[in-house]
């Protein structure tokens, strides 16, 4: 299992990514998660740092604007992630008896 990707705010902010499919807002990120910027922050660098996530920094209006979109390697291990689940799952049903 994915060590990186299990964690449950590195999670979190996959699927928000994966589902917004392009690139997000810090702050909209931040909201939508209900995280703290710090958070927010260290756990979009160690998914940077895997690949999983790419940062684009800007501004506008003179104003620091950061945007964060999944890689297409964060998108590959989010699904790997998904299909150990379902088969963990899976499998904990089968040795459930009613």
């Amino acid at each position: 299992m994915n060590r990186i990707v299990h964690e449950q705010s590195r999670l979190k902010i996959l699927v928000h990514l994966s589902s917004a499919g392009g690139k997000t807002a810090f702050p909209a990120i931040r909201e939508a998660l209900e995280m703290t910027a710090g958070n927010l922050s260290i756990q979009i660098k160690t998914l940077e740092e895997s690949g999983y996530v790419a940062t684009e920094k800007s501004f506008v209006e003179n104003k620091p604007r950061t945007e964060v979109s999944i890689t297409e390697e964060g998108r590959e291990a989010l699904i790997q992630y998904l299909e150990e689940m379902e088969a963990l799952l899976a499998g904990l049903k089968a040795g459930v008896k009613p």
